[in-house]
């Protein structure tokens, strides 16, 4: 197998995009990328699209990358498209490097997309349903209003278990979200970055107990694209050599898919969290991150609110988390979070990343959840990246 180069990255503005679609979106990221690497669309051979519910929202399905990129020279190329909830991005970047480091394509193109934001406001929130078993909470009635995301429901279980079992306090989840929105204030591409604190997010209004409004990922729109190619061919056009040392996927069928995926990963790279200069969680709701801490190894169960309080995780600390914001507050437009993980993670090994710049930072990673099985996620995708000297 090859060694997979991140030749270029390229990120949308994330927010409320009224007025654009997710057309326009794709087309901008993968220009960005291209841009980033120094390529023209000649230069790539295949097109991964990663996208989880424009089937619902927009109602395109079946060809959504296609469409997306008919009127750009990219819509020439082979193009798959890649459906895996919110790790449809991640999916998408992992069958590119899949491609290239077996040698079958030299340069392939991921893209990330996502248009959550509709007139109905319901139809997002319906979609998540599918993130889900059906037939575990029955089909949406017609004419029905989902007025939030089923996912937190799972998520507040979560919570309250944490709270319950290790002693943590709800302050602890407010604290998750008060360090992403202080990360996200230094960031031009976030969604949400006016600064807020612990008492504001602990009464704002109240989604789930204990979940308050700050404490859950917003609706957002954006998309993310990511270039790779083989070393051979980066070295070949002088581009700064950001390496993929691993990217493992696992599924939750009764399993610990973040777990697994990081194990795979670290057993693959030969490298742990705390080799790790910069991490980027899937905190789609704070009580994620805190967890997530655990299974990656960055401390013991039962152990992240203190590490939390610590200030380990936040920037400046020793093991910096989520510094683009996070998906709490740079946003979760659910198909193009795993390719805007890999964009900020690829923008801090550049030294790229501005005032949020994690000093000497050489080796990431980025952990990419999707859906809701049996307690966990039904699929999680860790990447473990390093700048090459």
């Amino acid at each position: 197998m090859r060694r997979v180069i991140i030749a270029g990255v390229g990120m949308t503005q994330f927010g409320k995009q009224t007025g654009r679609g997710v057309r326009d979106m794709s087309l901008e990221a993968a220009d960005l990328a291209l841009r980033s690497a120094g390529m023209d669309s000649d230069s790539v051979e295949r097109v991964y699209y990663g996208n989880a519910i424009a089937g619902t929202v927009t109602q395109q399905v079946m060809i959504r990358g296609q469409v997306a990129f008919r009127n750009h020279p990219l819509g020439a190329l082979p193009l798959i498209n890649v459906e895996n909830a919110c790790a449809s991005g991640g999916s998408a970047f992992l069958l590119a490097i899949e491609a290239v480091a077996s040698g079958s394509i030299d340069c392939a193109l991921a893209v990330g997309a996502e248009q959550m934001s509709h007139p109905d406001r319901s139809r997002a929130f319906n979609a998540l349903r599918g993130s889900t078993d059906i037939e575990d909470i029955g089909e949406v009635e017609p004419g029905s209003m989902s007025a939030n995301s089923i996912l937190m429901d799972y998520y507040a279980e979560v919570a309250r278990s944490y709270l319950d079992t290790y002693g943590a306090e709800p302050a602890d989840f407010a604290r998750v979200a008060v360090k992403n929105r202080d990360h996200a204030a230094l960031n031009p591409l976030a969604y949400l970055r006016a600064p807020q604190t612990v008492e504001e997010v602990l009464g704002g209004r109240m989604i789930v107990p204990p979940l308050t409004l700050a404490m859950c990922s917003p609706v957002t729109d954006g998309a993310a694209a990511i270039i790779v190619c083989s070393e051979e061919e980066a070295r070949r056009r002088g581009i700064p050599l950001v390496a993929v040392r691993a990217c493992r996927n696992a599924s939750g069928a009764k399993g610990r898919p973040v777990f697994d995926s990081a194990q795979g990963a670290f057993e693959a790279a030969g490298l742990g969290a705390a080799d790790c200069d910069v991490i980027e969680l899937h905190d789609a709701a704070a009580p994620a991150e805190l967890l997530q801490y655990q299974e990656i190894g960055l401390c013991g169960e039962g152990q992240g609110f203190e590490l939390l309080r610590s200030g380990a995780t936040a920037l400046g600390g020793a093991r910096p988390v989520n510094v683009s914001g996070g998906l709490l507050s740079r946003g979760h437009p659910l198909g193009a979070t795993g390719c805007a993980q890999l964009h900020e993670i690829v923008t801090q090994l550049r030294g790229e990343a501005g005032a949020r710049q994690v000093e000497n930072a050489r080796i990431a990673m980025a952990v990419n959840g999707g859906g809701w099985l049996d307690g966990a996620y039904a699929l999680a995708i860790v990447t473990i990246l390093e700048r090459l000297d």
